[in-house]
């Protein structure tokens, strides 16, 4: 079983002190996960952000040193395709009112869509983790963000493009390969995520490594309104 000594020093090296004491809290009294593998590059290849990237490194560096990560890698991304198909799931994992019997089902629900691919029950392990400590509204973030992390163990650059409706793949290969073209790619391959936000009324938000590019049309009309607002 992975020691608690690998997810606490994994937490502990994260940048952010708040982030890891609140992380570190629900995870110290974690279950085990499995027997650690010795002389294994465990560190997550970027740095992920927010609580639930935090988690996300955790769950990277005990699937790396128990030999888990493609199986981990597989069940996650199967989460995060249910995610997607069931936009009221995060609700769900969100309510306050949730009692430790909705949980395990809820848990086993979430097991059932991942099948097989969980054999070291490591993923398994982690949703009760995050279950027992009212964590299981980051699950999405969580999936998303070990995403991030795959893609970087394997040379990718995330190229994250939000649109106010669906955009069709026509456009998005377009996106895709100017983006490929320019300094940005920084000469990797690209993976492409997409997101629908109605909020932003219009446009296009483009997030490619740690650069933003926010051609919005809430963006303009929030800087339209600045603009009114400092001229009056």
């Amino acid at each position: 079983m992975l020691s608690r000594q690998v997810i606490s020093g994994t937490l502990r090296s994260n940048a952010s002190r708040g982030m890891i004491s609140r992380a570190g809290a629900a995870l110290s009294s974690a279950r085990n996960y499995a027997t650690p593998a010795s002389s294994i590059d465990s560190k997550p290849p970027v740095a992920v952000y927010g609580l639930d990237g935090t988690y996300a490194s955790a769950l990277y560096t005990a699937a790396v040193k128990t030999s888990a990560l493609d199986s981990a890698s597989k069940a996650l991304a199967t989460l995060s395709d249910v995610f997607k198909k069931d936009p009221k799931l995060a609700v769900i994992l969100t309510a306050p009112t949730l009692s430790p019997g909705d949980k395990s089902q809820i848990i086993q629900e979430l097991q059932r869509h991942t099948g097989g691919q969980d054999k070291s029950d490591i993923v398994k392990n982690f949703l009760q983790t995050l279950a027992e400590h009212n964590r299981l509204g980051l699950l999405e973030g969580v999936c998303e963000k070990f995403g991030t992390l795959m893609g970087a163990s394997r040379g990718e650059l995330d190229l994250t493009v939000t649109s106010a409706a669906k955009l069709d793949e026509k456009t998005l290969k377009r996106l895709e390969t100017a983006v490929g073209k320019s300094e940005y790619s920084q000469g990797k391959k690209l993976k492409v995520v997409t997101k629908v936000n109605p909020d932003i009324k219009g446009g296009l938000i483009v997030e490619i490594g740690d650069r933003t590019i926010d051609l919005s049309v809430s963006s303009k009309i929030s800087k339209m309104n600045k603009l009114l607002t400092d001229t009056l």
